[in-house]
């Protein structure tokens, strides 16, 4: 006692005469540390943020430092906050020894954690949020055994997670989101018993979640967002109670979700699997959840209806479901009028059929965004709607919507964004102008007749504008030119405008694309386009524009895309066109004449599209354009009209020869008609047969024999009376345009080749009709099992019936087999045009004929694929989804088109997709949907079919890889990536090519080959 009592008595007396002591030592070293971590930081680049750590006042007052009651003088919280710090952390940190809380968070602090903060054995919590270290964890940071808090989300942090962190037996948050994680997170965070908060977002994990991490039951926060993690979740993770928050959006996980999860998660207020590849039914046990908020259950495999107990959770804020394959009626939303603070209702992209019903007005005042688009919705839109006051998001376009827009929509003033484009809409309401917080007006691609209303002036906070695609007439107004506020794209485009285009759209000063192509609008192209000082795409094609292209568009220097094609426009090629940024130019049918220039965009012959004015001359090369007089001048220049007439007399004068030649060919026909009557041998003759032959054996070209629709053409099956043959009869419509020269196509196309996988031709016929219309048609041989699209996509309805693998690897190999000799075997290449399922066609024992040569062309040998007659930048027609890019632009028909077309065949056999589905927009398209699948998730695309046919063998995902990565390859965006038909090669497993079906050429037996 009395030994005590001088110790205190004596450290009294040393503080009271400033003699130094130990504690005095101790309290020297806190203030060098201090100013070591001062000297680290940059105080310029840090605006001297810490100009008050002088000498002036004692240290414990500086900015940022706490120090102990207890323990005098002793720094026990370093809080530096947003400060804007820029520099290291100083390893002299580690001398801080009495520190339990570093806080650093939202500065610029870089280099490595020191590897001494180990030494603060006092440490409680830090927190260096958004800040720039890199490197790892210390190694010794397991050390800090009184550690509760450790936050290290947003820096550039990287490599393993020290296993040794699993020590740290008081830690309740570890938050190290964006920290890159190499290899897995390890299993001994499961020992971590007192976690609360666990948060590993975008750490590039690619592992499964250990199961270790189920023994962590005081959870309430678990975030494995944006990684690689695959696997199915741990079971046990569902057993913890305690939880609220759980997501693991953006990954690779599988599975299905427990069907007592709202159970087993009564506390849960946030559950977000988004994006990932679960699948199962939507459990109906959420509603046990009582206190659910957000459920994001969008981009999986969802199947079944959406759970109509939803309605019951009365704290239901967000739900987004979209991108799944829900197939139901959308009487769920019924149920939701109950949930009262329903702010974000997300189902886009799904199966859901019927109409929405008359309850969505009773939907919560609150919400803000109803995103139903991309479904099977049908019927109108109810009234009620406009009651949704709060609305600023309305997305219901690619449905079947139809009627009129209601008029109650103009009472959502909130409204910012409304999408209905690609339903069946007939009218728009007039008061449309009253939605003046639009920024975006999506309406393309319906039924809209009428006017364009004057009140959509009104919108000054438009953005983007779409009325394309429907049946607008009448002028553009006035109006709609002066939303100056317009920086992305004004679309009129496809509809029926007349007028001319006013000159006030030289106002639009923002816009980046400006389209009014195929309308009526006449005059001349206003030369106030120059004002448009933003523009990137300009489309006018399809009008009746006149007179010369206008000096304005100089001005345009971002053009990148111009299009003046099919207008009226005379005069010169301006040469600054040449000076602006194009990468695309039509210029094509109009009446321009003279020197085609040679710089800018025009270099590239590719880029450009010039045909239908052959008043042209010059340019380069590629063009084959003739060469411009070296001097020519205006008095020795044949005058326009004169070579107008010049072009007219000259079409009559061939024309009137094509007609004598076709009229002797006639006559020469009927004599050898006469002649052969004698040898009726179907076999190695052409079966003769008239218009009365053909009306009797299809019953009067009846709907009941109605087998097919095509571009040009009907199908009917039929029996000719004089053999008994089942036969397929090609009837042309010759109202349409193109429908003639498809047949003559066709037939010059077929009247040379033989090959059993090539549709067989039994006769043509040309004759007048009992109305004395011109009649035109095909005789095929009938196939009795119809087209390969049917079977990808009908499902044989009633029949029940589905293609084996091993009958779309046949057909496949067909298909390539009779490309092959199309592309190579021919005395003349023969580019088809026009390869899709629908002009495939099946025999009775599943065989593959390729028929359908209405859009094909002929290459004589000795051309190197330039279409005999055409010239490199004529008009190319095919099958959206199927024709090749590079036609699209202008390019010449050739073989590699066929090839893209057979890599899209391919694929859309083996996946069960359309190129055209619902789920390829913006940039993802049937090509890259399975590119990227390849090789590893290969099995998640193909066709379910296939899946059940084989339980997910490891030989069949081998086949599919091989499969897939041809049709990849055949359908790249290049021509000069794609293979070349005789290089198809399937590498499968033995199991599904038997040895006598190995070569392709081999004949076959009719067979259905059973994998086991």
């Amino acid at each position: 006692m009395a030994k005590s009592l001088v110790i205190v008595l004596y450290t009294a007396l040393l503080w009271w005469c400033n003699i130094p002591s130990t504690f005095g030592m101790a309290n020297e070293t806190d203030r060098l540390a201090l100013l070591a971590f001062k000297a680290a930081i940059d105080d310029q680049a840090s605006f001297r943020a810490l100009s008050s750590w002088n000498d002036s006042v004692h240290y414990c007052d500086w900015n940022g430092i706490l120090c102990s009651r207890r323990h005098r003088d002793r720094v026990v919280e370093l809080n530096l906050t947003s400060k804007g710090l820029v520099g290291s952390l100083s390893p002299h940190i580690g001398n801080l020894s009495f520190l339990r809380r570093i806080i650093l968070s939202n500065n610029n602090f870089h280099g490595p954690i020191p590897e001494e903060i180990g030494r603060l054995f006092r440490l409680q919590f830090i927190r260096l949020s958004n800040n720039s270290f890199w490197g790892g964890l210390p190694n010794n940071l397991s050390r800090c055994s009184n550690l509760e808090n450790l936050i290290l989300d947003n820096n550039h942090l990287s490599g393993n997670i020290p296993t040794q962190l699993g020590s740290l037996s008081k830690l309740r948050t570890l938050i190290l989101d964006k920290y890159k994680i190499s290899g897995t997170i390890p299993p001994s965070i499961g020992n971590l018993s007192y976690l609360v908060q666990l948060s590993f977002y975008g750490c590039n994990v690619r592992a499964e979640i250990p199961e270790g991490i189920a023994k962590l039951g005081r959870l309430t926060y678990l975030g494995f967002e944006d990684n690689k993690l695959s696997g199915k979740i741990p079971s046990g993770l569902y057993n913890i109670s305690t939880l609220k928050y759980f997501s693991v959006a953006f990954n690779r996980l599988e599975g299905n979700i427990p069907p007592d999860i709202g159970s087993k998660l009564p506390n849960i207020l946030l559950l977000d699997f988004f994006n990932n590849s679960f699948t199962g039914r939507i459990p109906n046990s959420l509603s046990n959840a009582s206190g659910l908020e957000m459920i994001y259950f969008g981009l999986n495999n969802f199947i079944g209806p959406i759970p109509k107990d939803l309605g019951e959770l009365s704290n239901l804020y967000l739900v987004n479901i979209q991108f799944n394959q829900l197939e139901d009626d959308v009487s769920f939303i019924s149920s939701l009028t109950n949930c009262t603070k329903l702010t974000f209702l997300v189902v886009n992209r799904n199966l859901l059929k019927g109409s929405l019903p008359d309850s969505i007005t009773n939907l919560s005042i609150g919400l803000e965004w109803m995103i139903i688009g991309s479904n099977q919705l049908h019927g109108s839109v109810p009234s009620g709607i406009g009651n949704l006051l709060n609305l600023t998001v309305l997305q219901m376009a690619s449905n079947y919507f139809s009627g009129h827009i209601p008029d109650t929509i103009s009472r959502l003033q909130k409204l910012q964004h409304l999408r209905l484009g690609m339903n069946k809409f007939t009218k728009l309401p007039s008061s449309l102008g009253n939605l003046s917080a639009l920024n975006l007006l999506l309406l393309g691609q319906n039924n809209i007749r009428g006017s364009i209303p004057l009140s959509l002036g009104n919108c000054q906070q438009l953005s983007m504008l779409d009325l394309s695609h429907n049946n607008l007439y009448g002028s553009i107004p006035h109006e709609i030119l002066n939303l100056s506020s317009i920086p992305i794209s004004f679309d009129l485009g496809h509809n029926s405008l007349t007028g001319s285009l006013p000159s006030e759209v030289g106002s639009l000063k923002n816009l980046a694309k400006f389209d009014v192509s195929n309308n009526r609008i006449s005059g001349s192209i206003p030369n106030s386009l120059s004002g448009c000082s933003s523009l990137e795409v300009l489309h006018l094609e399809g009008n009746s524009f006149a007179g010369e292209i206008p000096q304005g568009l100089r001005e345009l220097r971002g053009l990148r895309e111009l299009d003046l094609s099919h207008n009226n426009l005379t005069g010169l090629i301006p040469s600054y066109i040449g000076e602006l940024a194009l990468e695309k130019l039509n210029l094509s049918f109009n009446m321009l004449y003279g020197e085609v220039p040679t710089q800018g965009v025009f270099r590239n012959a590719s880029a450009i599209s010039i045909v239908g004015m052959d008043n042209l001359c010059g340019g380069v090369a590629d063009l084959n354009l003739p060469p411009c007089p070296s001097s020519m001048s205006k008095t020795n220049k044949l005058s326009y009209k004169t070579k107008i007439i010049l072009y007219v007399v000259a079409a009559l004068v061939i024309s009137s020869t094509l007609a004598i030649s076709m009229f002797m060919f006639r006559r020469q026909q009927r004599v050898s008609r006469k002649e052969d009557s004698s040898k009726p041998s179907f076999e190695h003759q052409i079966l003769r047969v008239s218009y009365a032959d053909l009306l009797k054996a299809t019953n009067g070209f009846s709907e009941a024999n109605l087998v097919g629709v095509g571009n040009y053409a009907s199908v009917y099956k039929g029996i000719l009376d004089q053999d008994q043959i089942v036969v397929a009869v090609k009837v042309l419509n010759l109202e349409l345009r193109g429908a003639l020269t498809s047949f003559m196509l066709e037939c010059k196309a077929l009247q040379t080749i033989r090959h059993r996988n090539l549709l067989k031709v039994l006769s043509a016929c040309s004759s007048i009709d009992f109305h004395g219309n011109e009649f035109k048609a095909i005789v095929y041989e009938f196939m009795a099992n119809g087209t390969l699209d049917g079977w990808l996509h009908q499902n044989r309805v009633g029949e029940h019936e589905y293609l084996k693998t091993i009958q779309r690897l046949d057909i496949s190999i067909d298909v390539a087999s009779a490309l092959e000799y199309l592309h190579c075997g021919c005395e003349s290449k023969i580019i088809h045009g026009d390869l899709k399922p629908s002009n495939v066609l099946l025999d009775d024992t599943m065989v593959a004929h390729v028929g359908d040569f209405g859009l094909a062309k002929i290459i004589s040998a000795a051309s190197t694929d330039v279409p005999q007659h055409q010239s490199n930048s004529s008009a190319i027609r095919g099958t959206i989804g199927y024709i090749a890019p590079e036609y699209g632009v202008g390019d010449m028909a050739s073989t590699v088109g066929d090839v893209y077309s057979f890599g899209i065949l391919l694929l859309e056999m083996f996946t069960g997709k359309r190129p055209t589905d619902k789920l390829f927009q913006d940039h993802l398209n049937l090509h890259n949907f399975v590119k990227n699948a390849l090789p590893d998730q290969v099995m998640d695309v193909v066709d379910p079919s296939i899946q059940l046919e084989h339980n997910n063998g490891s030989w069949i995902n081998d086949c599919m890889v091989s499969i897939l990565t041809i049709g990849v390859a055949c359908s790249s965006e290049l021509p000069r990536d794609r293979m070349e038909m005789g290089t198809v090669d399937y590498q499968c497993p033995p199991i599904m090519v038997p040895p006598q079906y190995a070569d392709p050429m081999a004949s076959r037996e009719p067979h259905f080959f059973e994998v086991s």
